[in-house]
């Protein structure tokens, strides 16, 4: 029986992960799976070796480094001496995976990349890391395959995993029906982040920006997405005194909705691109962690859409240029400038063409198969 074993290190890869391990399942019903993840792999019927209880916190303090150090040395130790798989699948978690991709290759266990480190975006020196350990990367983004290669790294472009995973557009009528929005008036949509970090640097301006507009445009309403791994508690604390709707767990049927969308950065950017919701990107976070970010950035773009297209579609907004009269201007514009809309519409609808129809766990699946089964 082949054997293969997964590592990923939060929420959003252990969803794509899953997917490919239902892929697997059909192409191979009898392969034997385990990894570290969470429910969602679980669920899929992989035997967990640990989950990521001590693996979602963000930063650098001496006990989140232990902890990772940690796990990495049970992992390695686990794969190399006990478990000894086939073939080992890293997905995404960059940092973490690069380290242990080392080990593994050293000990001689084929070593697979899904959703691989960005590294066009920052830190580009890590490419040599995944050449030196990375059998070969299953890529999600199309111009990723022409850089890695480039590099001589073997790569399979699977396509993004958003394409065929994102529910389709929700009905407005009822949708605002079942929150008791105006059907007469447009939609504004917040989305301040899912680290209370985030809420701490943008919440305030963000809500300020809808008492703006809203003062202005009395047909305009707003909506804030309540991020679900965040707790009433924390997110409340930034809406004292504010009347917005807040909506909780329907993040996707709210961006699909919505006329127009105000975001922090984030893959939520793609998938308002793929409902071909208008959008601003703005973001402001610590000044130490920016000053860092300017140093080891490759390109001097932050949101996917754009990235993707290489040109500006979405307006970005970044830290001291965070203001209400900054974001105010490029929401009014997005929503009442018929013609750049309609522009801004048609350039976020190409862009999901550019990402094309592949199914992405489909295409990682028959890959990694075909490798286990040579």
């Amino acid at each position: 029986m082949k054997k293969i074993f997964i590592v990923t290190g939060e929420y959003s890869g252990d969803i794509h992960a899953s997917h490919v391990v239902k892929a697997l399942r059909k192409i191979n019903p009898d392969i034997e799976i385990e990894g570290v993840g969470g429910e969602n792999l679980k669920s899929a019927g992989v035997k967990l070796f640990s989950d990521h209880k001590k693996m979602g916190a963000v930063g650098l303090s001496l006990g989140i480094i232990y902890n990772h150090f940690l796990l990495g040395k049970k992992v390695v130790d686990y794969l190399t001496k006990v478990y000894k798989p086939d073939l080992v699948l890293l997905v995404d978690y960059g940092a973490f995976n690069l380290s242990i991709s080392k080990f593994l290759k050293k000990a001689g266990i084929k070593v697979f990349y899904y959703i691989p480190p960005q590294v066009w975006a920052s830190r580009k020196w890590r490419i040599n890391t995944i050449k030196k350990n990375i059998d070969e990367v299953l890529c999600i983004f199309p111009f990723e395959k022409t850089m890695y290669e480039s590099y001589g790294i073997k790569t399979h472009y699977c396509g993004h995993p958003l394409v065929s995973q994102l529910p389709q557009k929700s009905d407005r009528e009822s949708f605002f029906q079942k929150h008791g929005l105006d059907l007469n008036k447009k939609l504004v949509s917040i989305f301040p982040g899912s680290r209370e970090f985030e809420l701490k640097y943008l919440m305030k301006t963000f809500l300020k920006t809808a008492e703006n507009l809203q003062k202005k445009h009395p047909n305009l309403q707003f909506c804030i997405s309540h991020a679900p791994n965040l707790s009433d508690e924390v997110y409340n604390k930034f809406l004292v005194d504010k009347n917005f709707k807040v909506i909780k767990g329907e993040n996707h049927a709210l961006l699909s909705v919505s006329d127009a969308l105000i975001l922090a950065s984030g893959t939520v950017a793609l998938e308002a691109c793929l409902y071909q919701t208008p959008m601003i990107i703005a973001y402001r976070g610590p000044w130490i962690f920016y000053l860092i970010y300017l140093l080891v950035r490759c390109i001097k773009r932050v949101s996917l859409p754009n990235i993707i297209a290489d040109k500006s579609i979405v307006p970005e907004i970044i830290q001291k240029d965070v203001n209400v009269s900054k974001i105010s201007y490029e929401i009014e514009k997005l929503l009442f400038d018929s013609e750049y809309r309609q522009e801004n519409i048609n350039d976020l609808g190409a862009v999901k063409t550019l990402l094309s129809d592949k199914v992405s766990s489909q295409e990682a699946a028959k890959v990694i198969s075909d490798a286990v089964s040579c």
